[in-house]
């Protein structure tokens, strides 16, 4: 046991051990996202018994969480192999080629829980591009030097961003619903397809028809 803490503790193997660790928390962050997610998903739009719809959740969330543990454990290797090709010195480049090779062959097959996570990281990628605001979102703190917290969108730019968000994404549904991502289409057809029909009082507050 001293051994393996030595190791554990020893700075030369700190890279190598950070892939684990990196694998271990990708798995463990893409079970909590995914679970509810599916779980709720499968309550409100899933289709057959209790068994099939236990099945669609287990797969949905086995291979979100398992392919974020692949992303991470890649994104991490990718990185270190590019940092010792370059002396051990770190290049601003080495993230976006590290990240592309880890996107395209973990997250380049189409699957609907692929699609799902790659349209919520380009959703952040594009806001990003909104100015931000002066402030930080927690300012409990003062940030340590040379650290970097995130601020919130300024929110004269982030009320045209919503604005404009919701209108191109109601437009789609109406006229180009093909396109809609299938998760947020049936969400929508849910809210304003849905709420236009019913037979009785049942169907009107308690049960869609």
């Amino acid at each position: 046991m001293s051994t393996l803490e030595a190791i554990i503790s020893n700075p030369a193997y700190q890279p190598y051990l950070a892939l684990l660790k990196g694998a271990r928390n990708g798995f463990v962050y893409g079970v909590k996202v995914r679970f509810p997610h599916a779980l709720v998903m499968s309550i409100l739009f899933g289709r057959g018994d209790l068994k099939t719809r236990a099945r669609v959740i287990f797969r949905a969330t086995k291979q979100h969480a398992f392919n974020l543990a692949k992303y991470v454990t890649l994104y991490k290797a990718f990185m270190l192999v590019q940092q010792k090709a370059n002396g051990g010195k770190p290049r601003s480049s080495d993230t976006f080629i590290a990240g592309v090779l880890g996107g395209y062959i973990v997250f380049g097959e189409r699957s609907a829980v692929n699609e799902q996570i790659v349209l919520y990281v380009v959703s952040r990628v594009v806001a990003s591009f909104i100015p931000r605001s002066s402030s930080p979102y927690s300012s409990s703190s003062p940030p340590a030097p040379g650290t970097v917290r995130p601020a919130p969108p300024d929110s004269r730019y982030f009320t045209m961003f919503a604005a404009l968000s919701w209108g191109a994404v109601m437009w789609l549904f109406e006229n180009r619903g093909e396109t809609v991502q299938p998760g947020l289409f049936n969400s929508m057809v849910y809210l304003y397809r849905d709420s236009e029909r019913w037979k009785d009082l049942r169907t009107l507050l308690w049960h869609n028809t």
